[in-house]
């Protein structure tokens, strides 16, 4: 086990690189404020240090909020108010450090406003119903209600949201407007759609579908109640969003 100090005061910290990516990236970005302890306590329990993206985004961020808001990464809390959750909250990592705790399907890292969810795999990701190797990402499809595999790690998934190719993995899932509906909701809320997204008549015209801003919470509720009755695995969503 490795004390905070050991994870968290390094020579070569990602955050530097971190910073130069989202400046020199096309796509638009916000770097929420960080709320320091509940950083560090992500940092601890996860017992990842500041040499990775997943330690920068932990320690020096409250997240970031790329393509106009329309995916939220977590990282160690938002110090500003009804800002996004820490990992810690997100993953519901113990109080006090733990260390055999550990989160059993995988560590939730990001979603997007239409209720995706992007999680690293655990140790045995076959076990929990999702694919892909250990500590690749995945994600949950809106559409489909299935995990999908993403063939990358977090730093890789970073570089990913940050290179403009957004644009292509969410074809089919936005609408004309998309911009200023994600741009305009607070951090607590999504976009609920109707019909939803995984029906026919939604994958047949999207533009024709009802959209609403709604709890988050109840944008994932949704998709998971469905996603249990309809899959052979529980999709292990999020203590807090």
């Amino acid at each position: 086990m490795r004390g905070i100090d050991e994870l968290a005061d390094v020579d070569d910290p990602a955050w530097p690189e971190l910073q130069e990516m989202v400046a020199a990236s096309s796509v638009h970005v916000q770097v929420l404020p960080a709320d320091v302890g509940e950083g560090r306590r992500s940092l601890l329990q996860m017992q990842v240090g500041a040499r990775s993206m997943l330690g920068a985004l932990a320690l020096n961020t409250g997240g970031l909020l790329v393509d106009h808001g329309w995916v939220r990464v977590f990282g160690g809390g938002s110090a500003a108010q009804r800002g996004l959750p820490s990992l810690a909250r997100v993953n519901r990592f113990p109080t006090v450090f733990d260390p055999v705790w550990h989160p059993a399907a995988g560590l939730v890292v990001g979603l997007d406003v239409v209720g995706g969810v992007f999680a690293l795999n655990a140790g045995d990701p076959a076990a929990a119903g999702r694919p892909g190797a250990p500590g690749q990402m995945t994600y949950f499809a809106p559409d489909t209600l299935a995990w999908e595999a993403m063939e990358m790690g977090h730093s890789g998934w970073v570089s990913w949201l940050l290179s403009g190719r957004l644009e292509t993995f969410y074809d089919g899932l936005r609408w004309p407007g998309w911009r200023e509906d994600a741009a305009g909701l607070d951090l607590s809320q999504g976009v609920s759609v109707y019909p939803f997204l995984w029906s026919e008549e939604a994958h047949a015209d999207l533009a024709a579908t009802s959209r609403q801003p709604v709890p988050m919470r109840e944008v994932i509720g949704v998709a998971a109640d469905f996603a249990r009755q309809a899959g052979p695995s529980d999709p292990g969503f999020l203590g807090e969003v």
